[in-house]
C-alpha cells in the first residue's frame, strides 16, 4: 500500500535540540556560576547531556514523570538534595536560555513545505504535548501537522509499538501507509519498522553501520525516497 502520511519526531530531527540545549546551558552557567564539581564548562555540558539521557530513559521506562525527570537532572548535576520547587526553579532558569536558542535545522522547513502537497503530516514525540505543541508554534511550523501526539499524554513511549499504532489510529491509516522519520536508529526507525510503519533513520552525523535500517543523512533526500517507495528497496541506502 502507498505511503499517505509522514509521521515526525521533533527533537534533533526537525529541531536542533542538542545545539539549543548546549547553548542554553552555557548561557545559564555564565549567569549562575559553574558548580564546584566541574573543572570546566565543557565538562559540565558533557555531564548535563549524560544526565539528560539517563533521566529521559527513566521517564520513557515509566520510572518517573515528565517534571520529575527535570528535577532529578538538576539534583544530580548540582549534587544537591534540592526540594522540588528549588530544582524546578533552577531548571526554568535554564529553559529561558534554551528557548532563546531554538531553531529548526536548515533543511526542515523546505521539506515540510514540499511534502505538504502529497502527504499528510503529524508528530509523535517522546515528550509532553504542552512543551512540543508550544515549540512547534514558536518555530512557526505547527500548521504543517494535523496531529501532535506525545508520550506523556499517551501513557506509552517510543519504541513501544503501541505509541506508533496510536499515531496511526489518530490519522485513521494503516501502519503500512505511514512513514516515520526520526534521528534515533532504535527508538525511532527501528521501533516504527517493528510496528509495521516504514521507519526511516535520519542519520545527520553520518554514523552508518545499521544496514537493516532505511537511512538518510539529510531531509533533502526524503522526498525522493518516499516517491520511490516499494518499501524503499534500492533507495534505502541513500547517503
Amino acid at each position: 500500500m502507498p505511503i499517505r502520511a509522514v509521521l515526525w519526531d521533533i527533537d534533533d530531527t526537525l529541531f536542533d535540540h542538542t545545539g539549543a540545549d548546549r547553548a542554553g546551558m552555557r548561557r545559564h552557567l555564565a549567569g549562575v556560576g559553574l558548580p564546584g564539581s566541574f573543572s570546566s564548562v565543557d565538562q559540565a555540558l558533557g555531564r548535563w547531556r549524560e544526565l539528560a539521557d539517563l533521566h529521559w530513559a527513566r521517564f520513557v521506562a515509566g520510572e518517573t514523570d515528565f517534571p520529575g525527570q527535570r528535577r532529578e537532572r538538576v539534583r544530580d548535576f548540582l549534587g544537591l538534595a534540592l526540594g522540588d520547587a528549588e530544582a524546578e526553579a533552577w531548571f526554568e532558569q535554564h529553559v529561558v536560555h534554551y528557548e532563546a536558542a531554538w531553531k529548526l535545522f536548515p533543511d526542515s522547513l523546505a521539506v515540510l513545505d514540499l511534502l505538504a502537497t502529497d502527504y499528510r503530516q503529524a508528530v509523535l514525540s517522546n515528550a509532553s504535548l504542552l512543551n512540543q505543541d508550544r515549540k512547534l508554534r514558536v518555530l512557526g511550523v505547527r500548521e504543517h501537522f494535523e496531529a501532535v501526539l506525545c508520550s506523556a499524554e499517551l501513557g506509552v513511549a517510543k519504541p513501544d509499538a503501541a505509541a506508533f499504532l496510536a499515531a496511526c489510529d489518530a490519522l485513521a491509516l494503516e501502519p503500512g501507509e505511514v512513514a516515520y522519520v526520526g534521528n534515533e536508529p532504535d527508538i525511532d526507525a527501528g521501533g516504527a519498522a517493528a510496528a509495521g510503519l516504514a521507519g526511516i533513520w535520519l542519520d545527520r552525523g553520518g554514523l552508518g553501520g545499521r544496514p537493516e535500517l532505511v537511512r538518510i543523512t539529510d531531509l533533502g533526500q526524503l522526498p525522493a525516497l518516499l516517491r520511490g517507495d516499494t518499501r524503499f528497496g534500492a533507495l534505502s541506502a541513500i547517503g
